[in-house]
């Protein structure tokens, strides 16, 4: 399955109507996760920890109308972030 269609499963979207929103999402997580000193091969390539950043930044900034909700996958995503960037094997170039 792609990472697009990940995401809309986690986001419980069905058609296309958020597919523009959805992208930039997923554009901004993975810069944002390059940002923070990430691979960006690693990033990209989406095993599963990165998948899982991705899903929580989407979910932190989807639309919600609880905002503890989005609060609170905002703070999953930036302690997985967090462990990410301390981890040399997501960090190094691959050798």
């Amino acid at each position: 399955m792609s990472l697009i269609a990940d995401v809309k499963d986690v986001l419980r979207e069905s058609g296309t109507g958020s597919d523009v929103e959805i992208r930039d999402l997923i554009e901004a997580a993975q810069s944002d996760l390059i940002l923070t000193g990430l691979n960006a091969t690693k990033v990209n390539a989406g095993d599963a920890l990165t998948k899982r950043a991705i899903m929580l930044y989407c979910k932190a900034h989807y639309s919600y109308d609880d905002p503890n909700i989005s609060e609170r996958f905002e703070e999953q995503y930036s302690t997985l972030k967090t462990h990410l960037s301390l981890s040399s094997e997501y960090t190094e170039e691959p050798t």
